[in-house]
């Protein structure tokens, strides 16, 4: 064993370990899990929606019109448009029945929370802004905080108590009706007075105040760093560091693009236009497969993991993949806000902002020239981002590979873990039999 491995199995996996039993972690990762079908039909909706093919797309409107994508924009509103939601409700339910109380009525209530912190829109229809992935973050603190406090009044004496024979769905319902009744009013009193504050919501708010420190930033290798830093660590607390970092990186780099084009159009060579960082430059070269480069993460997988559970997320994982299309694995291995992943899942990304700065800069690699659409699968995009050289394939297989070797070690010390856990609860099974007879 490596020393690597060796320092994973005696410092990081014990405290990974515990941190993965925690309740709330738990309940978080369970929540994400039960709503894993509705991820993985939603991001083959959007594939089928974006596949950047012109042959299946002029094929799709000559065949079935101009409506053609209605069919997978639907499934998209009931799956990545209410994310948050379904997210609340599953983090709440699981949370709730870890202390054995009424899990529905926590879930419902939960659920209606998030909904007053929640804008509306002009048409005073929820703003999909919100109510899909952005609004995760808020979603999961939501899911918990309200949990708790339901639990606490629900096993207080203020509640209301029927009298026997009454069925258990009623005894539920009017048991749960002070506790609710409690924590409404509370969260719309909080939420009056963050709009009274700030005119806005507890959404906008987080939204601000992880936005606005970034706004100084430039286009400079530093900024690159930080950026990726902070979409893969908001990635991995299950807040959508894309949507939540695209204004400042559309603001940035978009018009550093739009140079380097209007340059490039002149004649001048794309090794010869100005800015190195933009907005395909990550795209292309950082999150290929998704934030966290998840396709290379799919790669170790059918590499070297011997987990039922890890193969068949990969299988199912990786066509999206291919696209960019990352949910069902971030959220099915999970990834998000698993100990294990922690450390490749922030870092490879940073390493390969710096490994691709660097080959631009010495000239190994052209700057890139072309914005593809962000479906457009890893080597394509290396080859049309850089006004059609094979420098850019070459920097993205070189990057793939390095990150793929990067995640093996966490992808053994996952299985590890997986199998000591295992052992674990087989010999506690093995002790309860031995006690009872």
């Amino acid at each position: 064993m490596n020393p690597v491995m060796q320092w994973m199995e005696k410092h990081f996996i014990p405290v990974a370990g515990r941190i993965g039993s925690q309740r709330h972690l738990v309940a978080v990762r369970d929540g994400f899990v039960a709503i894993m079908p509705l991820i993985i039909i939603g991001s083959f909706a959007v594939l089928i929606n974006n596949l950047p093919i012109e042959f299946f797309q002029n094929f799709m409107l000559n065949t079935f019109g101009e409506g053609w994508k209605t069919l997978g924009g639907n499934i998209w509103d009931g799956s990545f448009a209410v994310l948050s939601l379904l997210v609340v409700a599953g983090i709440s339910y699981n949370l709730a029945k870890s202390y054995d109380v009424d899990a529905l009525s926590a879930a419902l209530l939960a659920v209606a929370c998030y909904i007053i912190f929640t804008p509306t829109t002009d048409d005073w229809g929820l703003s999909y802004a919100w109510t899909g992935s952005q609004g995760l973050f808020v979603g999961v603190l939501t899911a918990i905080v309200v949990t708790e406090l339901f639990r606490l009044l629900y096993q207080s004496k203020f509640t209301i108590k029927m009298p026997e024979g009454v069925p258990s769905g009623v005894v539920k319902s009017f048991r749960a009706l002070i506790p609710a009744t409690v924590i409404l009013i509370l969260v719309s009193g909080l939420q009056m007075l963050i709009a009274a504050i700030t005119d806005g919501s507890i959404h906008e708010l987080v939204f601000t105040v992880i936005q606005q420190p970034l706004q100084v930033l430039g286009n400079t290798l530093p900024a690159a760093l930080i950026i990726t830093f902070l979409n893969q660590l908001l990635w991995f607390f299950g807040l959508h560091g894309t949507n939540i970092l695209g204004p400042v990186i559309d603001s940035i780099y978009l018009p550093l693009l739009e140079e380097n084009i209007s340059l490039f159009a002149q004649g001048t060579s794309a090794a010869d236009v100005p800015y190195i960082v933009t907005k395909p430059f990550l795209d292309a070269y950082v999150f290929m497969g998704g934030s966290g480069t998840t396709l290379a993460l799919i790669a170790a997988i059918f590499l070297v993991s011997a987990s039922k559970h890890y193969r068949t997320i990969g299988k199912l994982s990786a066509p999206a993949g291919i696209f960019n299309i990352n949910e069902p694995v971030l959220f099915g291995l999970p990834v998000v806000l698993n100990p294990v992943m922690f450390i490749p899942f922030l870092t490879i990304p940073v390493l390969l902002t710096l490994t691709s700065y660097l080959a631009i800069a010495i000239g190994l690699v052209p700057k890139t020239v072309a914005l593809v659409p962000w479906t457009t699968p890893p080597l394509i995009s290396g080859y049309l981002v850089t006004g059609g050289s094979f420098a850019g394939v070459v920097l993205q297989l070189f990057n793939i590979t390095l990150a793929t070797a990067l995640y093996i070690p966490f992808i053994k010390a996952a299985m590890r873990a997986e199998q000591r856990n295992f052992h674990n609860e087989g010999d506690k099974a093995d002790a309860n039999t031995t006690k009872a007879s």
